[in-house]
């Protein structure tokens, strides 16, 4: 990849790759974070406003600010995200409850209007002469479409019908919200007290009206007129399908381009043949300690697998688990809380564990108490996980009132933990770079250059703790469209950007120091995946932002941004693959960890590629955001991509400290490919028939009737749950194997002298 006429078009100076590089990477950084904080801007001056008071046309007060602002916080103290969703943002089992209190107050409006009956029905409007039906709804869309909030008076009129429609509604979620439902898994007494149940309803109630009533100057709702519901006209904005037009373009242009740069920078120079086998390594007393860490994220992963097990068995028994009445004990909203939960604690601390390794690897030194810390790290961490899922729990269970958002549930996916638990992680963190910096301060200071491979490996790790901080940018009391807008930073660029980068540095440096890269091959190859990575994933953070209450034009960035997401992890992995090909020693002693990290590079394409792009378009989001085609992408995404990266990383280190005898060649690739088949299966037999089905009900019906207890309790949608069985099944059996592997592994590897600082040791500990 040492083409001097490229070089020359992006550096300057007597070494490029280490100017030039760096020059871009820093532009890029600067501009697309602007972009993303002046979009941010651009959320936090139009985000829907919320009155002060709603009133009928007496100016009888019907709910206050006070109302709403209470019954959001109560929301997400149980739970919120986990138990339906809001805007489509939250979890698919129980309704959308925008989109359910539209569609509801829309009919009963309807009913009010045509013959003085709020308990009119969707069967009843069926049932229609067509002309007389299109006059009814343009009428309940001309009620629904007024916006006739009062910025002076911050008060919002609603008309007659609506008025007393929404009374229909209270009365309906009284009685559903208390006596819960089985079908969506909503538990007996969610809510008991009818003062709480009527703030949850005007909450619900404020959202279905910002996705109804239209922006000022704009044809179009607050949400882009999501949900979509063609009984008060909400459909798709016609230039949703023209961004989509061009996201598709740019798709296409980025791949070519990002070929024909790699084919035209090949270089065979820059590859290392390897014809040695690497020798085993002794490990240092830290990195004894830090196999530990493996351990736990592997105890972490079966318990995650355990609650997938349990969340998705509740889509066909929406109150127990085989006959067993788990409902009371363990409810959806607490098993699938879990199940997010342990994914992002057991990818990142094989991440963190990778990065306690390869600091005393790659700084060849180890510092003085360095395995005292990272065993009290590891006593923190752990700490901090089983406080977090048993606060969680009793968070959802009622059992924290007001205090679950410090000690419980924050509400939101990805970032449930309470604010206590999420602060003394970033503390943890912070010190976890401490620990990473202390051992690669030798090599920091030997390299020189502020740009090189050991110093970018340094700023890579800083990146973890300073963007997982974005949660604290919001409470449970802001504002819907800005908490929306820092989680996806936290879910976005946290998870798939930062620590994404971070696993890059960690294994081009690994692949050079082995010699499998030349050391400037390896540099430049990073600069330039990181520089793919974040001038698309910065401002691709806002395709997560479509319907959250945010500007239009939020769409058309954010879409283009993001079709250029779909590149960049295969850069490294071309290298690795061409590199292989003349490292057949190397190859045979790094098969397994190389193996996971090919599969990052499938599932990358598959999962986070052409998955992430079914839900990246528009026009197709407007249509599918909230419905079972978002975890085709989360799965094959979030186990295929980080999980396996993970695993690749926490093989890498074991791999170079076990000695052969305990190394399981056989089992490890069994459990790779059990793991990855089923994986396939479960997306192929379950989750995409079952994603797509409601897709189609959504474009035919509209997004209420997708969520609906007719679709989802449907036998299509339940068999294709029992048809992911089998892979479910392998998938388990392959995660069993890797973790008795680990395991023997670690066990091993603590029967092993210890070595005061890195080193290699000759072949005879084979």
């Amino acid at each position: 990849m040492a083409n001097p006429t490229f070089e020359s078009t992006v550096a300057t100076g007597k070494h490029p790759q280490r100017v030039g590089l760096p020059a871009w990477l820093a532009l890029i950084c600067i501009v697309t974070f602007t972009v993303l904080l002046s979009a941010g801007a651009a959320i936090y001056k139009n985000a829907p406003p919320i009155p002060m008071t709603i009133v009928s046309p007496q100016q009888e007060v019907i709910l206050t600010q006070a109302n709403i602002q209470a019954g959001q916080e109560a929301y997400l103290a149980r739970g919120g995200q986990h138990i339906g969703s809001i805007w489509g943002h939250g979890s698919y089992l129980a309704p959308d409850w925008t989109a359910d209190v539209l569609h509801r107050w829309g009919l009963a409006t309807a009913g009010v209007i045509y013959n003085n009956n709020p308990n009119f029905s969707q069967t009843d409007l069926e049932a229609l002469p067509a002309v007389e039906r299109a006059i009814l709804q343009t009428q309940v869309q001309q009620d629904f479409k007024a916006n006739r909030y009062g910025p002076e008076t911050q008060a919002l009129t609603l008309t007659a019908a609506q008025t007393q429609g929404l009374q229909t509604v209270f009365a309906d979620y009284q009685t559903l919200l208390s006596q819960g439902s089985a079908v969506h898994s909503i538990p007996r007494g969610w809510f008991t007290d009818g003062g709480q149940i009527r703030d949850v309803t005007s909450f619900f109630t404020w959202t279905a009206w910002a996705a109804s009533a239209n922006r000022p100057n704009a044809p179009f709702s607050y949400t882009a007129n999501f949900p979509h519901d063609d009984l008060i006209s909400n459909q798709a904005p016609a230039q949703f399908l023209i961004w989509s037009i061009v996201s598709v373009i740019v798709l296409i242009a980025a791949i070519a381009f990002f070929l024909f740069i790699y084919i035209t920078q090949e270089d065979a120079e820059d590859v290392q043949p390897v014809t040695t086998r690497p020798a085993i390594r002794i490990a240092t007393p830290s990195q004894k300690v830090t196999t530990l860490f493996f351990g736990v994220a592997m105890t972490l992963f079966l318990v995650q697998i355990l609650m997938g097990m349990v969340t998705a068995h509740y889509a066909v028994e929406g109150d127990g688990f085989y006959g067993v009445p788990i409902q009371q004990y363990l409810p959806y909203a607490a098993s699938r809380t879990w199940h997010l939960q342990l994914a992002v604690f057991w990818i990142a601390t094989c991440w963190l564990a990778a990065g306690l390794y390869f600091g005393p690897r790659f700084g060849k030194h180890e510092p003085k108490f360095q395995a005292w810390g990272n065993g009290g790290l590891l006593v923190a961490l752990t700490i901090v996980v089983v406080g977090s899922l048993i606060g969680s729990w009793a968070g959802v269970q009622g059992l924290l009132g007001d205090k679950s958002f410090w000690f419980g549930h924050q509400g939101y996916e990805y970032v449930e933990l309470g604010r206590l638990w999420q602060l003394l992680l970033i503390g943890g963190m912070v010190f976890w770079l401490w620990l990473m910096f202390r051992a690669l301060k030798p090599a920091l200071q030997a390299e020189g250059s502020k740009t090189g491979l050991n110093h970018f490996f340094l700023y890579s790790a800083i990146t973890i703790p300073l963007f997982y901080s974005a949660g604290l940018m919001y409470t449970n009391h802001t504002p819907l469209s800005i908490a929306e807008y820092w989680r996806w930073w936290v879910v976005h660029l946290w998870v798939e950007g930062f620590f994404e980068v971070f696993a890059t540095v960690a294994i081009a440096y690994l692949c050079s120091e082995l010699g499998f890269l030349k050391r400037s091959t390896a540099l430049r190859a990073t600069y330039l995946t990181t520089i793919l990575y974040l001038g698309s994933g910065v401002i691709g953070t806002l395709h997560h932002l479509y319907f959250s209450g945010t500007p239009v034009f939020i769409a058309a960035m954010g879409s283009v941004a993001s079709a250029l997401e779909v590149v960049p992890l295969t850069l490294i992995g071309f290298e690795v693959v061409k590199s292989l090909k003349l490292s057949q020693e190397a190859q045979g002693f790094y098969r397994l960890p190389l193996k996971f990290f090919l599969a990052t590079c499938f599932w990358n394409l598959v999962g986070a590629g052409v998955f992430g792009f079914l839900i990246n378009p528009p026009i197709v989001l407007y249509y599918s955001q909230g419905l079972n085609t978002t975890p085709i992408h989360a799965h094959s995404a979030l186990y295929g991509v980080y999980g396996s990266l993970a695993i690749a990383l926490m093989l890498f280190a074991l791999r170079e400290i076990t000695p052969d005898s305990a190394w399981d060649e056989q089992n490890f690739n069994f459990s790779f490919w059990w793991i990855n088949g089923g994986l396939g299966i479960m997306m192929v037999c379950g989750l995409i028939p079952n994603g797509f089905y409601q897709l189609v009900q959504s474009v035919n019906h509209g997004t209420w009737y997708a969520r609906s207890a007719e679709v989802i309790s449907s036998p299509w949608m339940r068999w294709t749950v029992w048809l992911r069985i089998p892979g479910d099944i392998i998938f388990s059996v392959g995660a069993l194997v890797l973790v008795f592997s680990v395991g023997r592994a670690i066990v091993a590897i603590f029967r092993q002298p210890t070595q005061s600082q890195p080193t290699d040791l000759a072949t005879e500990v084979r």
